[in-house]
């Protein structure tokens, strides 16, 4: 059987997927991720959940099509609750969905139990990330993986983290730009940046005359926060 081809951002996703543990892929629309860990033999066993009826039989036909049905369970839910307290998986990924959408999910989870925890989360947002520290840092997961990426002219990042025994407290820095993809400051980190500082210097034109004093300061904060980090 060929060997699926994985997106980018999924190939680097699959990298901070605890190895030699099922892995269970919320919303996982084709079962990409899945397919490609089981044939790369990174974990034994998976689960594809999706809440969508389309992407739902996508799943199954992809699994079928690559007789993997042995080995990933897909299954139709919401969220986490397609997980039973028996599967015990090392990894919970959720990509490419809003970051709000992504932490209201974890929120269920964690209020019906569904994860365990040394169950490692591998998240990757199309947005609010920040959103998605502050929600980690209230209840006490640390962050100890993170990357940036960029596929087709668009930059995402991925947040790994892990259960911790004490509450994390993270700068108003660190929670905007990521803690560890600030100290790196990679090429794509800086020009994902750049650009959203070119954003606000528009926009911070555009209020030249406006009486909204709230939102030109909001906005001549931002740009003052990006010109910082990127110094």
């Amino acid at each position: 059987m060929e060997k699926l081809q994985l997106s980018k951002r999924l190939k680097a996703v699959s990298k901070y997927v605890k190895r030699n543990e099922p892995v269970a892929d919320i919303g996982s629309d084709h079962a990409y991720l899945p397919i490609y860990l089981i044939q790369h033999e990174l974990v034994p066993t998976a689960i594809a959940g999706e809440v969508v009826e389309g992407p739902f039989q996508n799943a199954q036909k992809k699994v079928k099509d690559y007789q993997l049905e042995d080995r990933v369970s897909v299954r139709f839910g919401n969220g986490l609750n397609v997980l039973s307290q028996n599967d015990e998986v090392g990894t919970v990924t959720i990509c490419g969905m809003g970051g709000i959408l992504i932490t209201n999910i974890l929120s269920d989870g964690l209020k019906q139990q569904l994860l365990s925890k040394t169950t490692r989360l591998v998240l990757q947002p199309n947005n609010a990330e920040k959103e998605i520290r502050m929600f980690l840092q209230q209840y006490q997961y640390k962050i100890v993986e993170e990357a940036i990426v960029e596929e087709n002219n668009k930059i995402y990042e991925i947040i790994v983290a892990e259960s911790h025994s004490e509450k994390m407290e993270y700068s108003e820095e660190e929670l905007t730009f990521g803690p560890l993809l600030s100290k790196n400051k990679s090429p794509i980190f800086c020009k994902k940046w750049e650009e959203e500082l070119h954003i606000n210097e528009r926009i911070f034109k555009q209020l030249k005359n406006t009486k909204n004093v709230e939102k030109k300061k909001a906005i001549q904060n931002k740009i003052h926060q990006i010109k910082k980090v990127l110094s």
